[in-house]
């Protein structure tokens, strides 16, 4: 019998990723700014694939090892920056403790709700499957991100005000912005990616939960990724399941928890409007999933942020 491929390791938190690295707890659960320099990467806890329930947007230096991201390795040859959304899987290959510089930067998607950045952050192309080539920076550019990251940093640990999220928000968004230009700079010239089933089932989850597609015909099913997929649904969930730890029916759940968090704190849709327009017949099946997936029902949530 052949061995099962074991499922990737999950960090469900901001907290989690600063216990797995040997990190005093952080300054804020929903954002964080490491110091790269502060922490030793041992081989033994990157032996499992591995995935972020949130944000991470990385500046690396001395980082010599290869990283499979979803289906293809990514590469570092020409590059020290790289960004990867909640669910994305890596594999390291590595042969010993290696002492990086830099900074990465984690962000939970939570921390976003109630700003315009919730929706625009998924347009950006580099948080894709699609893009597996590391950013490279010239010495300007490296120095102007670092500059960032060290603001973010301090804005973060310091006491927290009124202000703090705004500014730290703004922040993300001009690194993104940066990014975007220099990724744009980059692949100025760079033919299409060839999409792997990865790249192309996102790309069909982030057209499917678009405004104008989910106000025509809701959210999808399984068997109409799959059929668009030209899989069968089981294959689909199985190979995702394989490849993500997740089956295609958690993606889409997932999904729409995302997409149901970002209506309640930028819209003032009652839920009955928001379950309708997600493709719910009652409005109780989606309270039903919401507290399953968050503890807190959609009106606890959204009251959280008034």
């Amino acid at each position: 019998m052949k061995n099962q491929p074991v499922p990737p390791h999950i960090i469900p938190s901001i907290s989690a990723i600063h216990k797995w690295l040997g990190l005093p707890k952080p300054a804020h659960p929903l954002v964080s700014v490491i110091d790269l320099k502060t922490i030793s990467i041992q081989v033994d806890i990157l032996e499992q694939a591995f995935a972020y329930s949130f944000y991470s947007i990385n500046l690396k230096k001395n980082f010599d090892w290869k990283v499979k991201y979803g289906q293809q390795h990514y590469d570092f040859d020409e590059g020290v920056m790289t960004f990867q959304a909640p669910g994305q899987v890596l594999k390291v290959d590595a042969d010993g403790s290696t002492q990086v510089e830099g900074y990465s930067l984690f962000i939970h998607p939570d921390f976003f709700n109630g700003y315009l950045l919730a929706a625009k952050i998924r347009q950006y192309n580099f948080f894709s499957y699609a893009v597996h080539e590391a950013l490279h920076l010239s010495d300007t550019e490296e120095q102007l991100i670092m500059g960032i990251m060290e603001n973010l940093s301090r804005e973060i640990n310091s006491s927290i005000d009124t202000f703090s999220q705004d500014l730290i928000i703004s922040h993300i968004d001009l690194l993104l912005n940066y990014a975007n230009r220099f990724y744009h700079r980059q692949f100025i010239t760079r033919k299409p990616a060839s999409f792997d089933v990865l790249t192309k089932f996102e790309t069909l989850l982030d057209e499917h939960f678009s405004e104008d597609h989910l106000a025509e015909s809701g959210s999808p099913s399984v068997q109409l990724l799959a059929d668009q997929l030209n899989f069968s649904s089981k294959y689909l969930s199985d190979l995702l399941k394989t490849q993500t730890g997740m089956n295609a029916k958690q993606h889409i759940q997932n999904r729409l928890i995302e997409k149901t968090k970002e209506i309640l704190t930028t819209t003032s849709l009652s839920v009955g409007e928001i379950a309708f327009m997600l493709g719910f017949e009652y409005p109780q099946s989606l309270n039903k999933l919401f507290k399953n997936k968050t503890n807190v029902s959609p009106l606890e949530y959204r009251a959280s942020f008034n």
